[in-house]
């Protein structure tokens, strides 16, 4: 019977990263995963569709080449190869995956693919061994939850509705796409299918889509959306049929013809498996503290299973944070600095306070924007939609929000987390230097 300090349950972007952090602390550390190293993120999530938003964008750049003075006669001859951006997508994934395997080898962390069995906190199975242990992080994830919709089992069994797991292995492009929910996933795949010319519809029963973005973000990217994608909020999905969708939507109902349908209305945490330890739960997640720490002693859980937040990043710096404070250090976690991301076209990042969360709050606020159309670098490259929106307290000038939408978003944000974790103000980031041109520079003319 092998004994290790710290067993890690699932082998995601929190699973792993935290496998290999406590066997470079010299913690005795194994990691059993079920399916495939990298979990969701890396097999089927972030990485997958932001290979093929790359390749969708290429395509794009192509069928405007003219505004870049490159001409091409005849562009019906531009044909977009699915099968081959799915190839692409494939090997992306696969030397990502075969890079996490590698990591975990040359840490000293034993891998066990197969499906583990808790026992008890010091106690799994796997593979029919047994393992025993001093400390158990659960990273288990979350699973796409599947409403109770007249029709959807059948719809499964069929083919017709998707996950966003089976989109990603779609053969061939459908012609007419609905998708069940306007949240980020939802939005993301909206954005990713109707650049290829699909027929895009989201039905959202909510009054708006993406209801936790800024309003100014989500009035911008709703514009750039409905030119090619048919969006019905206050939409309540009442049945599916052979290849179609009915909703409520203000009192009719409305039918949609659909080659395929996604559904995409939010995550389930895996905790089914794990009830006999006597978890306390949170709205159906495991519920932790800043620590990461479960109600029961030496039993941790990170990632999308303890339902703070369902992002990759957050999983794994909360592995590190677990690691930390098993291993004899104080560490917590802050979850009001979280970076979130939506890779639409432009991108949207923001990190803090939403300007409407900020006055709920009571701060006496300052509201700072820079428009894209001003920035040279943005001009220059064609990709002009856009702003920068920083929110800060007006007393001490405290940053209290960034919003962007943007070009490279995703990437600009990390400057205005690093500003916040160091409690820099709005007067720090005007008076730092940024360079010329760059869209970053929008950054510094927001905080102007």
């Amino acid at each position: 019977m092998k004994e290790y300090d710290i067993i890690v349950l699932g082998g995601g972007p929190g699973g792993y990263v935290a496998a290999i952090k406590a066997a470079q602390m010299n913690a005795k550390t194994a990691l059993i995963e079920k399916n495939a190293v990298g979990g969701v993120c890396l097999n089927w999530g972030c990485i997958p569709t932001k290979t093929l938003l790359k390749s969708a964008k290429v395509y794009h750049y192509i069928m405007e080449s003219e505004k870049y003075g490159i001409d091409i006669p005849n562009k019906d001859q531009v044909i977009i190869n699915w099968p081959n951006m799915i190839k692409r997508k494939n090997e992306v994934v696969k030397k990502l995956t075969g890079g996490v395997k590698f990591l975990l080898d040359k840490n000293g962390v034993d891998t066990y693919i197969g499906s583990g069995k808790v026992i008890d906190k010091n106690t799994v199975e796997v593979n029919g061994e047994v393992l025993k242990t001093k400390n158990l992080i659960i990273a288990t994830g979350a699973r796409p939850f599947i409403p109770p919709i007249k029709g959807i089992e059948e719809g499964i069994k069929s083919g017709l509705v998707l996950t966003s797991k089976e989109i990603l292995d779609l053969p061939q492009l459908p012609k007419k796409l609905v998708i069940i929910g306007g949240g980020v996933i939802g939005v993301e795949f909206a954005s990713l299918f109707s650049e290829l010319h699909v027929d895009v519809t989201i039905v959202e029963k909510a009054p708006n889509i993406l209801i936790n973005v800024d309003d100014d973000i989500r009035e911008a990217i709703l514009k750039k959306l409905k030119k090619t994608i048919k969006i019905y909020t206050n939409a309540d999905v009442t049945e599916i049929g052979k290849n179609s969708l009915t909703a409520m939507i203000d009192g009719k109902a409305q039918t949609f013809e659909a080659d395929k349908i996604l559904v995409s209305i939010g995550m389930r945490p895996n905790t089914e498996e794990l009830m006999h330890l006597g978890l306390e739960l949170e709205r159906s997640a495991i519920k932790t503290n800043e620590r990461l720490e479960t109600n029961i002693k030496g039993v941790y859980a990170i990632g999308d299973v303890n339902g703070k937040f369902m992002l990759a990043h957050v999983a794994s710096h909360e592995g590190i944070v677990a690691v930390h404070n098993i291993l004899g250090q104080d560490a917590k976690l802050d979850y009001n600095k979280i970076p979130s991301g939506i890779y639409t076209s432009p991108e949207i990042a923001f990190v803090g306070l939403t300007e409407k969360q900020a006055r709920e709050q009571g701060y006496d606020i300052s509201i700072g924007t820079f428009p894209l159309t001003a920035n040279g670098k943005a001009l220059g490259e064609g990709e002009n939609e856009g702003f920068v929106k920083i929110i800060s307290d007006k007393k001490y000038g405290e940053i209290l929000g960034v919003h962007m939408y943007a070009p490279n978003a995703t990437d600009m944000i990390s400057e205005l987390v690093v500003a916040m974790k160091l409690e820099g103000t709005i007067y720090d980031i005007a008076d730092s230097i940024h360079p010329h041109p760059t869209l970053a520079e929008a950054i510094m003319e927001a905080s102007l």
